[in-house]
């Protein structure tokens, strides 16, 4: 049983965003070998929380698949903290699923109407939420240029602990949003790929070096160029690929998978990635 951890030091951290292998079967099962080379890599990179979301089409994913999913997270071994997402949801489902399920919440808010088209209501919603235990933590995920400037965040941060909110959109706003804004953690997509550079930006940040910080981060922008042109998760699955971490299987449908001359695009582009880490 892993040991108890509080909402605190949850957040102060690195959350990976990882994709999900499928098997090249007729009915495309999810491969948990696959997902388990893809974990073992993660982890050691030193990162040890896992948000399995977007990244892994997991609305694509059936009831049953999403029950096998669970049994596998259940059991992952060692230090690994593995966080399902469950969707959409107002403040009354996110209450009523949190007591069904018997757990906390982490809430990602990734635009401003996310719980209702009133903003201040929304975030007074968020803030309730969090003063009734039901949410543990918030992954921000709200795209903002330049993120230095962000009324909405601010709101919020007026609200809840900054300790319990995460930088939610990967590296490109992750310096930024730990040096200016004080958060505390961050999640990453292309972590998956170099996951111990991911944990270095987070040990700068930790440290106060940020110099070093925008350093090892701009070591992602060419990949993370690439997710935002043709497709965050879709991009990340071919470069899990890509860079031999584990055969990914088909992407699930209604979802078009990388040509192949966006994939000759790309794979200089993870060889680099992986060379730098």
């Amino acid at each position: 049983m892993k040991p108890t951890i509080s909402p605190q030091d949850l957040c102060a951290g690195v959350f990976a965003v990882p994709p999900l292998a499928r098997r090249t079967d007729a009915s495309r099962t999810l491969d948990f070998e696959q997902n388990n080379l893809i974990v073992r890599h993660i982890l050691s990179g030193g990162i040890t929380r896992l948000l399995y979301g977007g990244n892994a089409f997991l609305y694509h994913l059936t009831l049953r698949e999403y029950e096998q999913l669970l049994d596998w997270l259940t059991d992952l071994a060692g230090s690994a903290w593995a966080i399902p997402s469950i969707g959409e949801g107002l403040e009354r489902g996110y209450r009523e699923i949190a007591a069904a399920a018997n757990k906390h919440l982490i809430v990602y808010l990734k635009e401003e109407n996310n719980l209702g088209t009133d903003r201040e209501a929304g975030l007074d919603a968020v803030a309730r939420l969090v003063n009734d235990g039901v949410c543990i933590g918030i992954k921000y995920a709200v795209v903002r240029q330049p993120p230095c400037e962000d009324v909405y965040l601010e709101a919020l941060l007026n609200r809840v602990d900054r300790k319990l909110v995460i930088s939610g959109i990967g590296e490109r706003p992750a310096v930024v949003h730990l040096r200016d804004w004080k958060l505390t953690g961050l999640t990453t997509g292309s972590g998956c790929i170099a996951p111990r550079l991911t944990q270095l930006i987070f040990e700068a940040c930790r440290a106060g070096d940020f110099d070093r910080a925008e350093n090892l981060r701009a070591e992602f922008i060419p990949l993370e160029d690439l997710r935002d042109l043709w497709g965050p998760a879709k991009v990340l699955h071919a470069a899990t690929q890509l860079a031999d971490i584990a055969r990914m299987g088909d992407i699930p449908p209604y979802v078009s998978a990388l040509s192949s001359k966006q994939e000759k695009e790309l794979t200089p582009v993870v060889k680099r990635l992986i060379a730098s880490s």
